[in-house]
């Protein structure tokens, strides 16, 4: 028996390939499915069943297109409706793979469909738990995403995922290993470890949800309390997860026509396409085309174009690095964002060599900033997270978070100087180049954001362990 975990970073997200027997299962798979082809081709090995532990929400999962390639059928637990064939499995349904045994747990909170998938050893022992987002190492999968208006709501969700936690999960032998379906840094729940494996003897030990003396009257307190609300873009992914997609063979190719700057204001005009440059926030401070928005291949990209830009459906025109154009389009893709038209052939260099008009953002240093914040009251708008702001920030600046920055377009003066920072970087120039497309041109970029701010002598509040808050 191999067990494989396949972790995606910028999504947090843990994919799982399972193989006994040269029978092999894979458990949410990502919407790319090559990597597990030819997984399953090196080990001569054929996929039998692919997995799914709900209808996620924060990405679109391969299981379509992995189906559609391998022949293998998709199977869900209790509850689930899809448009397309798959299997809805009943509770402790058993599935033979080699000489191992995947059991089906529902698992409802999360969602009402959601399920863990127990695998058995070849004597029938339990060895391991692949817990999708009913249960994270440090936390549980946030109850308010599958809530219907007045029919269920989230303290009734968290009822459910209560019940489901302590009769089916915390009942499994403390050896039982854990593998979540994210980690630190998903939006699918709020206090996840960094780590990616763990086992239930731990998890009862320091999952705070878990705590054996806690009541469920408790337990739905602690688990609504301070839920930020979800992404835009959290219920189109699950109703592709629910209806298929189209393949992202199709994707890639639509994606990959090149235009020249003259076609791309053309077809940037007439479908009303963002164009989105993922080029290094320096590269883009320096030059890049007018009214664009920047948001990083090399950060939290698809996660930060889910959150602003919000509608999976709109056109979206490319400005990459050189020989990064494929991972994008996939990359966007993991997020339903499909609607790709083209990229800019030749890159930002063609553009600037036709002599057209180049947009930059002006910047100063932390230790330029610190010394002219001595002399005069500077406006400093911080889009960190709320907690990031609480925990330490420059006495006197507002908190104008980047997650809801179009809810904060007030707090930018029109006159003066607005002075944007983040923690390092990123997240300001990705601000910065929201507003300037929105109008709001007189901005200046904090370089090393706070990291770099908090070495200089500038007015500080105290620092307050985030953990605290």
């Amino acid at each position: 028996m191999k067990v494989e975990q396949i972790y995606t970073g910028c999504l947090a997200q843990g994919a799982y390939y399972i193989e006994s027997e040269g029978e092999v299962a894979i458990i949410d798979p990502l919407r790319e499915v090559q990597t597990y082809l030819d997984k399953v081709e090196s080990d001569g090995g054929k996929i039998k069943y692919i997995f799914e532990t709900h209808f996620h929400a924060d990405f679109v999962s391969g299981h379509v297109t992995l189906s559609e390639k391998s022949g293998a059928p998709i199977v869900f637990g209790p509850n689930a409706s899809t448009e397309f064939e798959s299997i809805t499995a009943t509770d402790n349904q058993e599935f033979k793979l080699g000489n191992v045994t995947i059991k089906v747990l529902h698992t409802p909170g999360h969602t009402m469909e959601s399920t863990c998938y127990l695998l058995l050893d070849d004597n029938g022992k339990e060895h391991s738990l692949f817990s999708g987002d009913t249960l994270f190492l440090g936390d549980v999968g946030r109850p308010d995403l599958a809530q219907k208006a007045a029919s269920i709501t989230q303290e009734d969700l968290a009822g459910i995922l209560f019940d489901s936690l302590r009769n089916k999960i915390m009942t499994l032998p403390d050896e039982t290993v854990v593998y979540p379906g994210h980690g630190a840094g998903s939006a699918c729940g709020k206090n996840m470890s960094k780590e990616t494996v763990g086992s239930i003897g731990e998890q009862k030990e320091i999952n705070y949800a878990l705590r054996a003396d806690m009541t469920k009257e408790e337990f739905i307190k602690e688990v609504t309390d301070g839920l930020a609300p979800p992404p835009a873009y959290f219920p189109m992914n699950v109703m592709m997860n629910k209806s298929g997609y189209q393949s992202i063979d199709k994707v890639i190719e639509k994606g990959k026509t090149g235009l020249s700057p003259t076609a791309l204001e053309a077809a940037a005009n007439e479908t009303e396409a963002i164009i989105l440059d993922v080029r290094h926030q320096s590269e883009f401070i320096k030059g890049h085309i007018p009214n664009s928005i920047f948001i990083g291949i090399d950060g939290g990209f698809a996660p930060w174009v889910g959150t602003l830009i919000k509608d999976v459906k709109q056109p979206i025109i490319l400005i990459t690095p050189v020989g990064r154009l494929e991972e994008t389009i996939v990359r966007l893709s993991r997020v339903g964002f499909d609607n790709v038209l083209g990229y800019l052939e030749g890159g930002f260099n063609t553009w600037k060599a036709e002599g057209r008009e180049v947009g930059t953002i002006p910047t100063i240093s932390a230790q330029e900033f610190a010394e002219l914040a001595k002399k005069e009251g500077l406006h400093v708008l911080d889009v960190r997270k709320e907690s990031e702001y609480l925990s330490e920030h420059v006495k006197g600046a507002e908190n104008t978070p980047l997650d809801a920055i179009n809810e904060y377009l007030s707090e930018f003066k029109t006159e003066g100087v607005n002075y944007t920072h983040c923690a390092g970087g990123y997240r300001s120039v990705i601000a910065n180049s929201i507003l300037k497309s929105r109008g709001v041109h007189n901005v200046i970029d904090v370089l090393g954001g706070f990291g770099a701010i908090k070495t200089t002598n500038i007015e500080k509040t105290a620092f307050v362990c985030p953990t605290t808050l």
